[in-house]
């Protein structure tokens, strides 16, 4: 009994595995960020657009 009690304080003691999902948790954060940002400059880049074929001249 006395070994696993042993490992189980050991196994409470160690944190690598949720500094992991912190990282991963920071990465997939960061990636909602880019993807809201980008989808935001495609819709201004397509309303830019649009206006440039609106208002082409044709000669």
């Amino acid at each position: 009994m006395g070994l696993f009690r042993k490992r189980m304080k050991r196994l409470a003691r160690d944190e690598r595995g949720a500094t992991a999902i912190e990282y991963g948790l920071i990465a997939a954060l960061m990636v909602v960020g880019i993807l809201g940002s980008l989808s935001a400059f495609a819709s201004a880049n397509d309303d830019m657009y649009q206006y440039v074929e609106d208002n082409l001249v044709q000669v």
